[in-house]
């Protein structure tokens, strides 16, 4: 789960992480009087939506008045934020952060993860702050140092030494390092977070240092542990259908491809996204029916599948073991049936009963194609999506 800037940086106070001073605001007329509040004779306005890259697409202006406060405010509400990290449709905008101006002197990088490689808790930093991490870790992969916390040892006053050596601060910023490290560490632990980035840590032109800006993702599976961050969800900023797919315990995922897949477990369905790619064809999405699948939620797995309109064909993939494949097989007629589905179907079964499933499937009116093996039900939906574009 994602949060917005405003909401993490509520946190990093809590935690002891130096921001600039700022005021939420929903409206032109609330930005205005969020100045009152926000020190200085200029401002920053920051558009609130869980994506990064918004200062290259107009989603972060300085206004150096009150007036261009209620103009960008004006501009930046009620629109939809595109960036590289939302897609074509973009994010709606519908709160500003307006901010203190800092005078920036340097810009660094610094973020903490779960590396589940290693089963440890990474710091990632880099003196080449203020840019995409992805792009320093392309072009100057020498800028980007990690560090390792031992789970049994936790945090070290050397390694925060470490790291700050390595970004080239002294004396106090040293201390104010640390003391940053140590909210974000205690932060991720405490609320199980699963990352928490700060890009750009800057420092000030008085030796200040402090996050101008803050990034914060949570695990799903924990986040029902932790009322407090829960409250700060906003559905508005998620995809409408994944939602939907949680009120029918449904493991949903938006991709950008033409086939849909509709699968019972999720190492199954990695495995048919990865054939259907292999036989020339594109995922629309990642979907994972579960275990102890019913007509029911093959139907609603249905639905979300075909209110996807890139969708021309969709690729069911069940492997039979606690439901039987003649009771999978009579279920997703009935879907078909319910739903109205007017693309083509290609279903492999295996399992208890495929080949009662299979007959059942090809003896009906709706056209759906049984298929012999998995191999071939790629083949096939791909060949068939091709024809319906």
């Amino acid at each position: 789960m994602n949060i917005h800037e405003y909401q993490a940086k509520q946190l990093f106070k809590a935690y002891g992480i130096s921001v600039p001073q700022g005021q939420i605001a929903i409206t032109a007329d609330a930005a205005v009087l969020a100045t009152k509040q926000v020190p200085g004779n200029a401002w920053v306005v920051k558009a609130q939506v869980h994506a990064g890259g918004r200062g290259k697409v107009g989603g972060v202006k300085v206004a150096k008045n009150t007036d261009e406060v209620k103009q960008f405010a004006s501009e930046m509400l009620g629109t939809r934020l595109v960036t590289k990290q939302t897609g074509a449709e973009g994010l709606p905008i519908e709160s500003v952060l307006i901010e203190q101006t800092s005078a920036i002197k340097r810009e660094f990088y610094i973020s903490v993860l779960v590396d589940r490689a290693s089963e440890r808790v990474m710091f990632i930093s880099s003196i080449a702050g203020g840019m995409d991490i992805e792009t320093v870790a392309e072009e100057t992969p020498d800028k980007i140092v990690s560090l390792m916390v031992d789970p049994a040892a936790g945090l070290q006053s050397y390694q925060c030494r470490q790291v700050a050596f390595d970004l080239s601060l002294q004396g106090v910023q040293v201390r104010a390092l640390e003391k940053i490290m140590r909210g974000m560490y205690q932060l991720l632990l405490e609320k199980d977070a699963s990352q928490i980035e700060i890009n750009p840590l800057i420092e000030t032109e008085e030796g200040e240092i402090m996050a101008l800006d803050a990034k914060i993702n949570f695990d799903d599976n924990a986040v029902a542990l932790h009322p407090d961050i829960l409250e700060f969800r906003d559905q508005g900023q998620e995809d409408e259908k994944e939602n939907k797919a949680k009120l029918y315990d449904l493991n949903y995922i938006t991709l950008d491809g033409t086939i849909g897949c509709m699968v019972n477990g999720a190492g199954l369905a990695m495995a048919t996204m990865d054939l259907v790619k292999l036989k020339g064809g594109s995922p629309a999405n990642f979907l994972d029916v579960g275990g102890g699948t019913n007509t029911e939620k093959v139907c609603e797995a249905f639905k979300l599948i075909l209110s996807d309109k890139s969708v021309k064909a969709v690729l069911v993939n069940i492997f039979g073991g606690i439901v039987q494949c003649d009771v999978i097989a009579q279920g997703i007629l009935t879907a078909v049936d319910e739903v109205h589905v007017s693309i083509p179907v290609v279903v492999r079964l295996e399992g208890t009963n495929a080949d009662k499933g299979r007959e059942l499937l090809n003896n009906s009116d709706f056209g759906v194609v049984a298929a012999d093996n998995l191999a071939s039900a790629a083949e096939q939906v791909v060949a068939l999506a091709k024809e319906v574009a």
